[in-house]
């Protein structure tokens, strides 16, 4: 089962850098992303989305290459199988892109765009989904964002240590530590 995971930064462009840096994990087998979304919003407050996966050109992608599969098939039947590939290819094309533009692949739109609504002005948040994750590795990458944990379907223990992980950079700068963390006065 896939983990959802969401982190919001104070930066517009941090949640694109922590994607592109998850885009060099995965390419070293560290971890498998289903689904992974940035959610910005900027100084007047509108979010805008940007997905990782343009669906429409997986879509038609993967209609052009069954539609000339089955037709060529076809073809083959009224013996003119380059035809029934031709034809086969461009419909299965628009029809695969039509349905790519209209399918909600991964995390909800609808959750992405309520979630991102409470973001601050001028931050933005990363929604990934994860299928398979070296924990301590990638965790080791992404030491002291200082990002904040939102939302997740991890375990309390693992979601812990994402939230360690990602203050590790300002206990280990010298910065005060939150006030939840501070002991009390005079004690």
């Amino acid at each position: 089962m896939s983990e959802l995971v969401v982190v919001g930064f104070d930066d517009p462009g941090q949640a694109d850098q922590v994607l592109a840096k998850l885009a060099k994990l995965r390419q070293e087998y560290l971890i498998d992303l289903e689904d992974a979304v940035i959610a910005v919003r900027d100084a007047e407050g509108e979010v805008r989305l940007k997905q990782s996966i343009n669906l429409t050109a997986t879509g038609a992608a993967s209609g052009g290459l069954s539609g000339a599969l089955w037709g060529s098939l076809v073809g083959l039947l009224f013996l003119n199988p380059l035809a029934g590939m031709a034809i086969g290819g461009a419909i299965g094309a628009g029809t695969g892109a039509l349905s790519g533009s209209m399918v909600d692949y991964g995390i909800n739109d609808d959750f992405i765009r309520s979630l991102a609504q409470t973001i601050p002005n001028n931050s933005s948040a990363l929604f990934v989904l994860i299928r398979k994750v070296q924990p301590e590795k990638v965790m080791a990458e992404f030491a002291g964002l200082q990002g904040r944990v939102m939302r997740t379907s991890l375990s309390p223990e693992q979601e812990a240590r994402l939230r360690e992980a990602l203050a590790d950079r300002q206990a280990s700068a010298g910065a005060p530590p939150p006030a939840s963390a501070m002991p009390p006065p005079g004690g």
